[in-house]
């Protein structure tokens, strides 16, 4: 196949700006699928990418254009439309020379379009603006050139104007990608050399890889190498997606195709990872990749404890598919054995949960999400750890490190004030702030993702009437003054409480805290006390008084000494009670605790 007639691209857009709907365009446009065999999102084969409109898994087709008599083969990689996945997307930019960058002519460039045009534009792409939904009456077509100008320096002099629900511009979208998208460059003989774009598990047939062909080629029988870690498969299939699934022999330079090679572990196929023959290796492999790390952890429990062995299932099956997911047992005093798992961030957090429900027919609970820590102890040791029951005894801490990320923001001038005061409280750091049109401004600031991952979207979309949109990219490690809170229920410590906070925010932490216990512990029969305490010192209490029987209903008159003498006894009961009697948080009350906490 001549490298002059193929073309690899891909669409970049902020979420809900139109991204799955131009690419079931081009499809159905190109007679990739049929009318009648054409859904909306047909790329999005999850139910949670349909269900919140966003890309989860990428997916690559190949289609066939026809333009000016001759023959293009066009693959088009699509790509997580989610800030957690924002390696994936890299990787994906990385094996196309172009790509389409959509724009909603009706809500202007967004906190996500900006981050990733700047990957697109760090990888040396061909970047095509798109103007999307000018069939809509709030569009504004000028105002949105005038804002990509502005904000990510793209000439608009040539951008498209389309209506991708309409089917408007489609074609000129396809002519464009032909014309100034650069052909794929490449020696056919030279050694192989193919990047890893996308992998899934497949329950027949083992783990199934997309690539792009760098250099060289790929036929059926091939010895294949994995470089990071140097395994060795034998190809028993190659195809494309057109969508429809299509077997061919050879993958040739420049082409972008999937492979079956016998693959069991889905973690010797990562995205990222470079491909070569075991017999004339490649010199060298591609630059940037990186093993998956999660940033965010929380347990997962049944709310039926008999369905522990379904939920251990139900994980394993969806780490086939997830090389990013760690799953480690943990047991909960209130929710009994469960998993403490790792997530590349919230929204694939959430993303797990609904799959397990949805899926799998299984009701669970999770636990607030929480970051990791990285501890640099007195004697130079550094660890990381993600529950805060690992954290060591204080006298051995040096200090204590955690994420940080650059939170992007774009809002409407009107609630700039608001933000920055929430950025503030959030304990942020500024970094810019820029007009990006006269009433639209980005805010750039470095900010802890302890702090982003609880409230902050749904505070930011309140003080903003929903207006604001925001990204984020991880920035490393810094040194923060944090600390233990310790959780006690009558002197008992309770570490499914406990929590690594920040000093200054310690105390309001500890009351907010305590404030919700109260409020969903039932009352005993003794007084129940409830303490904060940080370093061993206690910073904030709350009290749950007694239920009182009422030993006076028997008294029908007579001597008052006697009704003392039944009130001191009663009191004596219930100081031995206190000393002797335990509180159990049912499952019940914490999940409620836990429902109060993330919301």
């Amino acid at each position: 196949m001549d490298t002059k007639h193929i073309r690899n691209f891909s669409i970049i857009a902020h979420i809900d700006h139109g991204k799955s709907t131009i690419a079931d365009r081009i499809i159905e446009n190109t007679g990739g699928l049929s009318k009648r065999e054409m859904k909306e999102q047909v790329l999005d084969s999850l139910d949670v990418e349909r269900k919140h409109g966003i890309t989860v898994k990428a997916q690559t087709v190949r289609i066939e254009y026809t333009h000016n008599n001759e023959k293009y083969y066009l693959n088009m990689i699509d790509t997580p439309g989610h800030v957690d996945f924002g390696y994936e997307v890299s990787r994906s930019l990385s094996a196309c020379e172009g790509c389409l960058l959509v724009v909603d002519a009706t809500q202007g460039v967004e906190a996500q379009t900006i981050a990733n045009a700047y990957l697109a534009i760090e990888h040396n792409l061909e970047i095509i603006p798109v103007i999307n939904k000018i069939d809509l009456p709030s569009a504004d077509i000028e105002k949105t050139k005038h804002e990509i100008e502005d904000a990510i320096g793209i000439d608009t002099s040539s951008a498209l104007k389309v209506s991708a629900k309409q089917n408007i511009g489609i074609d000129t979208i396809l002519e464009a990608i032909v014309k100034r998208i650069p052909y794929p460059k490449g020696n056919d003989t030279a050694r192989l050399k193919a990047l890893v774009v996308d992998s899934w598990y497949d329950n027949y047939r083992g783990v199934v890889f997309a690539v792009r062909i760098f250099e060289g080629s790929l036929k059926r029988g091939d010895k294949i190498k994995i470089m990071s870690n140097g395994k060795v498969f034998e190809v028993e299939e190659l195809g494309v997606y057109t969508p429809k699934q299509k077997i061919i022999e050879k993958l040739d330079v420049g082409s972008v195709g999937y492979v079956i090679a016998n693959v069991k572990n889905i973690k010797d196929a990562l995205i990222g990872d470079t491909i070569t023959l075991e017999n004339n290796p490649s010199e060298e492999a591609f630059e940037g990749f990186k093993k998956p790390k999660p940033f965010v952890y929380a347990g997962i429990y049944p709310t039926d404890t008999d369905k522990y062995e379904d939920l251990k299932e139900a994980l394993g099956k969806l780490q086939l598919n997830d090389a990013s997911l760690t799953i480690e047992p943990e047991k909960s005093d209130s929710l009994g054995f469960g998993f403490r798992c790792g997530f590349l961030g919230v929204l694939s957090m959430n993303i797990t949960k609904e799959r397990i429900e949805d899926e799998f027919n299984l009701d669970v609970v999770a636990t607030s999400p929480s970051v990791v820590y990285r501890i640099e102890k007195t004697n130079s040791e550094v660890i990381d750890i993600y529950n805060p029951s690992l954290l060591p005894e204080p006298q051995k801490i040096s200090g204590i490190y955690e994420p940080f990320v650059i939170v992007e923001i774009i809002t409407p001038s009107e609630f700039v004030g608001n933000i920055l005061r929430l950025l503030q409280d959030k304990r942020g750091n500024q970094k810019n702030m820029t007009y990006i049109s006269q009433d639209r401004v980005l805010i750039k600031y470095s900010i802890p993702l302890s702090e982003v991952i609880t409230d902050f979207y749904d505070k930011l979309k309140s003080l903003s009437k929903g207006y604001a949109s925001f990204d984020y990219n991880f920035e490393g490690f810094k040194k923060s003054d944090l600390t233990k809170l310790v959780v006690m229920i009558n002197s008992k410590e309770v570490d499914s409480f406990s929590m690594i906070v920040p000093k200054e925010k310690a105390y309001r932490m500890a009351r907010d805290v305590l404030k919700t216990l109260k409020k969903y512990i039932p009352k005993q029969l003794f007084e129940v006390r409830l303490q904060a305490k940080i370093n061993g010192k206690i910073i904030a209490k709350e009290q749950i008084g007694a239920l009182r029987k009422d030993v006076l209903a028997k008294c029908y008159g007579g001597d008052i000494t006697r009704k003392r003498k039944l009130l001191e006894k009663q009191k004596k009961g219930k100081k031995r009670m206190k000393q002797i009697g335990s509180v159990a948080v049912s499952k019940e009350a914490f999940i409620k605790l836990i429902e109060a906490n993330n919301s």
